[in-house]
């Protein structure tokens, strides 16, 4: 065998799997789920190996490997006198194997359930003669019976019982636990047939056909080698695993940390009762508590977790490597994850203030989510000294710079790891990290931001709040409360109604360079009026002109070409006074074109809106 292959692929047969099941030697992983395989499933899979036909490959880690811990479990069904290590882990085909195991190795009705998921008990049988009739569907010979093998026609109330031997016999219905050792059965199946000769061949057909197709039936295994690496394991959950957890590192990291009797998915999720009652919070209901933390992702959680495991080990030894990949996170030890989960929850809290600060107040309104992971881990390392003014300036330039260079949107953890380095460097008197650096907000950018699905169109929702924006109908500053009680949203400044009657004159109406922070009573005013119409609606309503002006330029917007309905330069305007806002925010000049540039590029589409969508979140 080639010393870097880490798999095996081989047949095995079925009876040795399932005897191995039996004894404990192939165990699952704690994480799998439970068997949930319904009626229909399971005699499905039955009739296809009564058939020959090919079941799908199982694959198995092999055990051994001090990096691979996983704490093991029987299958459903198996009762083992004492806990004991398996020699192999079942990673795809639980739910075939356990449904196989349950239906022909136990002396015991299988646990399923029916179409409706409604637990039930069946024993599994298979109609001999629908069997051997060539014109016959195999799957409709497959029968599962109730526990009490009988069965009741509620409007005839007929009661069909097969409930012993004889009546199994009478009815040639052949018991799929009876299929692996059958000579018991068929011993008796002669004497209630008095060795009839007819019988005796019908069986022996039966034998040939059916019976031996299980028997001989080859299982296609893939084994995972001992030496196989964490990542790759994970990998395989990731991407054939579609029928049982697909296991992300958190899932794989939970496995390995319960091998040390850790229950990392109890401090996460919080504890349960047995109907499913919250006992005990988990540290996501902590985050949650932050309406912008409520979508943090577990897997994120542990990307700061890993950041600053190997920030720390850097300050020890220079040359290892800041980073949080799957594989760095994966290699993370039980005592770095107590060691620094309490930081790490630090830094989340800071960071949701910081958020809020920046006018940012759920997390529907993130620019990028995933800018929270280097954001907590600054803060968590920072601690206090994230309150100085001068450092806090400096955060607040590099989280926009993020934003509206939109730089948080591809693969990110080299990001994460570089920015950590080099805004902490900045801060304590280094060069700007590359993401302040790198960011270039073209000014045609504008006009294709359109949907919240951009980084940037959120965020400039947020700095226009941030920034004194004011409620138009009340006039009062947007906070965590108005936003929330004043049902605050994005909405358009010169209607989209209105916009339309005015044909090509009202061009990329849809752009953020239309629409302003507005609450729901107010764009209830707005309707589909004309700017005109709706801000005399407004100063009915007891709005003083000149305090209308004011908060009009708190959201950059020309009070005279509105009150005008002069749109080209109210959209003039507010473009230039909108790009001012982000070299307010970024810190960075914004090269403007000329109009021919504007033109120019629009009409090649460089920015194109199908493709301004990067995977904010």
């Amino acid at each position: 065998m080639d010393e870097k292959t880490t798999f095996t692929s081989d047949k095995e047969p079925l009876f040795e799997v399932l005897k191995e099941i039996a004894d404990g030697r192939i165990q699952l992983p704690e994480f799998q789920r439970s068997f949930i395989w319904d009626d229909e499933h399971i005699r499905s899979l039955l009739a296809s190996i009564s058939l020959s036909y090919p079941m799908g490959a199982i694959m198995m880690l092999e055990n051994g490997n001090s990096d691979v811990r996983f704490k093991p479990r029987p299958i459903e069904g198996v009762e083992l006198a004492k806990e004991m290590d398996p020699e192999r882990y079942i990673l795809d085909g639980q739910q075939r194997l356990t449904a196989l195991f349950q239906s022909l190795f136990l002396d015991k009705p299988a646990v399923t359930q029916d179409s409706r998921k409604k637990v039930i008990k069946r024993w599994y049988y298979i109609d001999m003669a629908a069997a051997l009739n060539p014109q016959a569907d195999r799957e409709s010979a497959i029968i599962g019976l109730p526990e009490d093998r009988k069965i009741t026609d509620f409007r005839t109330k007929e009661t069909k019982d097969y409930s012993t031997s004889e009546k199994e016999f009478q009815h040639l219905l052949f018991p799929f636990n009876q299929v692996f050792d059958p000579s018991d059965w068929r011993m008796k199946y002669n004497e209630y047939w008095q060795h009839e000769r007819d019988k005796i061949k019908f069986y022996d057909t039966f034998e040939k056909t059916v019976i031996e197709s299980f028997k001989q039936y080859p299982v296609p295994v893939i084994k995972l080698l001992k030496k196989t690496p964490k990542a790759a394991v994970c990998q395989v959950f990731e991407k054939v695993n579609t029928g049982g957890v697909i296991l992300n590192v958190f899932q794989l990291l939970t496995a390995t940390f319960a091998a040390d009797g850790f229950n990392l998915r109890e401090d996460w999720d919080g504890k349960c009762d047995s109907l499913g009652r919250k006992t005990e919070e988990g540290r996501i209901d902590t985050l949650k508590k932050h309406r912008v933390l409520r979508s943090v992702a577990d897997t994120s959680f542990l990307q700061v977790i890993t950041l600053l495991t190997t920030y720390a080990r850097k300050q020890e030894k220079p040359d290892a490597p800041i980073s949080c990949k799957k594989d760095d996170i994966l290699n993370l030890k039980l005592e770095d994850y107590r060691k620094w989960v309490e930081p790490a929850m630090d830094g989340f809290d800071k960071a949701a203030k910081f958020l809020v600060q920046q006018t940012i107040f759920s997390d529907r309104d993130i620019p990028y989510s995933t800018q929270l992971v280097p954001l907590a881990t600054l803060f968590a390392i920072l601690r206090e000294k994230a309150n100085n003014d001068a450092v806090r300036e400096k955060l607040i330039q590099w989280y926009w710079c993020g934003v509206f260079g939109e730089l948080y949107g591809g693969a990110i953890e080299s990001r994460f790891a570089n920015d950590l380095q080099q805004v902490l460097s900045w801060i304590d008197g280094g060069e700007e990290p590359n993401t302040v650096v790198e960011c270039n907000f073209a000014p045609t950018r504008l006009h294709t931001l359109k949907t919240r699905l951009s980084a940037a169109y959120k965020g400039l929702y947020a700095i226009l709040m941030r920034d004194g924006g004011l409620d138009f109908l009340s006039g009062v500053p947007i906070n965590v409360q108005t936003y929330f009680g004043a049902r605050i949203d994005i909405h358009h400044i010169f209607p989209k109604d209105y916009c339309k009657k005015l044909g090509s004159g009202a061009h990329d109406y849809d752009s953020i360079i239309n629409k302003a922070p507005i609450s729901g009573d107010t764009n209830r005013i707005i309707g589909g009026n004309a700017p005109k119409i709706y801000l005399r609606k407004l100063i009915d309503k007891g709005t003083k002109e000149d305090r209308l002006d004011t908060i009009l330029a708190s959201h950059v917007i020309d009070a005279t070409a509105l009150k005008e309905n002069d749109y080209e330069t109210f959209f003039k305007l507010r473009r230039e006074a909108l790009l001012q806002r982000i070299e307010n925010a970024t810190g960075k000049k914004i090269a403007r074109e000329t109009a021919e540039t504007i033109a120019q590029e629009l009409k090649e589409e460089v920015y194109l809106e199908a493709e301004e969508e990067e995977n904010v979140e």
